[in-house]
Parts: structure tokens; sequence; C-alpha cells
């Protein structure tokens, strides 16, 4: 019986992971900073007939007290924590990095990156303490160094989170830690997250072109989470990475888009 913390998992990708974890008999934690939506998250969790634990934390993973606290509140109520999934963010205003103010330019960070290294920071003395533990974080757009206009500040925030993972990974390897670190990376996902920025924000209108190219790329979050949750179960090894979009699948997609049907931004009448 294993315990799985997500951080980010009231909604989206998280939400799904948490759901599959928990059909697959483990232990889940639920982190997010919004009362309401954890909330609901949580009753539909529950709704899972299980008879593992769940439970959850209104979190903000950028204060360290905070972190802290729950995690305190965490291992009185399990054994251990078997994996931790760093997968809490907020996208980016579509606009030039010029264009960003700078209490936009400290959120995003301190959220996507600042948030990730924080919260790993503080898990891994658990981990060694207890001579076990998986630490994954979520890559995104920008980890592979691609580019597009407007999300230049998330796509940095992401790029400076794969070194930080392959980072710990190597530090981990380097003190022979009885402990694995990897990297998730889910492809375009199709939530509310690719049309808000800054978590509950600014709505972000997407153009046509780049809507044409989240219907041949894009997946729903329940799809990447089924694979990336049997994935992450049987890993045993440091320094992985998990990739649903692949490049030969990406290819494949363009080439049979004209036969495509998929349109995630028809509205439904």
């Amino acid at each position: 019986m294993k315990t799985v913390v997500i951080t980010g998992s009231a909604r989206g990708f998280g939400f799904e992971m948490a759901k599959l974890f928990r059909m697959k008999g483990c232990n889940v934690v639920l982190l997010d900073r919004n009362k309401d939506a954890l909330k609901e998250a949580l009753e539909e969790i529950r709704k899972i007939s299980s008879t593992r634990e769940v439970f959850s934390y209104v979190v903000d993973i950028t204060k360290e007290e905070e972190i802290t606290k729950m995690l305190q509140e965490i291992t009185q109520n399990v054994k251990k924590i078997d994996i931790w999934i760093n997968n809490a963010g907020v996208n980016q205003s579509n606009k030039p990095i010029w264009e960003l103010s700078k209490e936009e330019i400290d959120h995003l960070i301190d959220v996507d990156l600042k948030g990730t290294i924080l919260c790993s920071k503080l898990v891994m003395p658990i981990l060694i303490k207890q001579q076990s533990g998986q630490i994954y974080n979520v890559e995104g757009h920008g980890s592979n160094d691609a580019k597009i206009l407007g999300l230049s500040l998330y796509g940095t925030s992401k790029r400076a989170v794969t070194y930080f993972t392959e980072a710990l990974a190597y530090e981990v390897q380097e003190l022979h830690l009885p402990i694995q670190v990897g990297k998730i990376t889910p492809g375009i996902m199709i939530t509310n997250f690719i049309t808000t920025a800054l978590g509950d924000g600014e709505k972000i209108e997407l153009d046509e072109k780049t809507k044409k190219v989240y219907n041949i790329l894009g997946d729903y979050p329940d799809t990447i989470a089924n694979f990336m949750v049997d994935k992450i179960l049987k890993n045993d090894k440091n320094n992985v990475k998990f990739t649903w979009l692949t490049n030969r699948k990406a290819f494949c997609r363009f080439m049979m888009a004209g036969f495509s049907k998929r349109n995630f931004f028809e509205k439904k009448q």
C-alpha cells in the first residue's frame, strides 16, 4: 500500500492522477490552494470505492511554513510518503515578456519553479529518513527548448524545472540514496489551464493557429493520467522520464491531421 501526494490536485491532470492512484489501491493526499475546488475534488475522490485513505490540505506551495505544517500532519496520518508529485503550476498571460508586470513574473516563477524546488527540498529529508520514496516533477512547454510567442516566461520556468530535476536525481545518485527522482512529460493537455492565466486569473484568447495545433496534439488529462500512473507505480529507477507525446506520436498525428475530426474548442449546442 503506497501513499501518493500530489500538488495542484483539485482539478485537471493532478486530480485525474489522484483518482487513478486511489483506484489502484493507494492512499491519496490532495494538495491545492483553492479551498472550494479542493473540497469538490475530495468529495469526488471519496466516491471511489476503496479501503485506502484520502486526505486533503489547503496549502500554498510558495510558503515554506504552510508546506512544513502540512508535511507534519501527513506524516502523522500515514506511515510514510512513497510518491510525491510536483504538479501545481500556473500559465502565463499571452503577452511578450516586456508586457508582463513584476507581480505576474513573481507569481509564475514562485509557483512553477520555486514551488517545485521548495516542496522537493522539504520532502527530501523525510524520504531520506524513511530510506525510500520517489519525487516526480511535471515538465511543460519550454522543457525541450521550444519557444512560442506569449509563453516565454512559462517556458523559462519549465526549462529550469527540467534542469533542477536532473540535478536532484544526480545528487541522489552521487550520495547513494535509496530514492528515485523523475520527470513527467504530459504534452498538451486540454484543461482550463491553457485558457486561463496565473491560476484563476484572466482568460487567454487562443488564436486559430494555436487551436489547430492543440486539436492535433492535445489530449484530455484522464487519457494522459492513465499512461503516467501505470509508469510511476512500476518504476524503480532514478532519473527517469515518462513522455506521453513522443516525437513519433506527434509526427503521426500531423500526418493524420487531415482525417482527424477532433475539435476541443467547438462550442457544444
